[in-house]
């Protein structure tokens, strides 16, 4: 039996669409959290931050199983055809591993990113300044805006260059 789908908000914005999770807290760094019981928290990536960083192509993580962990350390690195970035912690705790699902199926991460594709566990708590649903969207608003102002104050693009 499937597990009953996730009670979801529609956001669209410019040429972004995304179905962002109500009970999910966020980051500002375009991460999700979700409560597990027991005081864990599965943390991923959001479709913005995925969209942004293009198909995963491979992950790491620089901290072991049950290291103390705090809001903006390096937990490790994420690869995309787009980028590489840094892998920020979002909780403060202690760090409850990786998915392992990733380190055979990184592609999960962009097909499933509220899902399946989370990218790791902490015992803890989310940052303080982590944002609700409504709160993302505002924080999305205003990103997406100043990519369209970026976007508009270049210009389209010169072939002469």
């Amino acid at each position: 039996m499937d597990p009953e789908p996730l009670p979801t908000v529609l956001y669209r914005r410019a040429r972004f669409t995304t179905r962002l999770p109500v009970a999910y807290r966020y980051s500002r760094a375009h991460a999700w959290l979700a409560e597990e019981p027991g005081g864990l928290w599965r943390i991923g990536l959001t479709k913005f931050a995925t969209r942004m960083l293009g198909e995963m192509v491979d992950h790491g993580f620089e901290v072991e199983a049950a290291a103390a962990v705090h809001p903006g350390q390096i937990l490790g690195w994420l690869e995309g055809f787009k980028a590489i970035s840094d892998l920020f912690c979002v909780a403060e705790g202690r760090f409850a591993g990786g998915n392992p699902l990733l380190k055979t199926q990184i592609e999960v991460i962009n097909h499933d990113p509220y899902g399946a594709g989370w990218l790791y566990r902490v015992d803890g708590t989310p940052d303080a300044q982590s944002l609700d649903v409504d709160g993302y969207q505002r924080l999305l608003d205003a990103t997406i805006d100043r990519m369209l102002e970026r976007e508009h104050d270049a210009g389209p693009p010169n072939p002469a260059r």
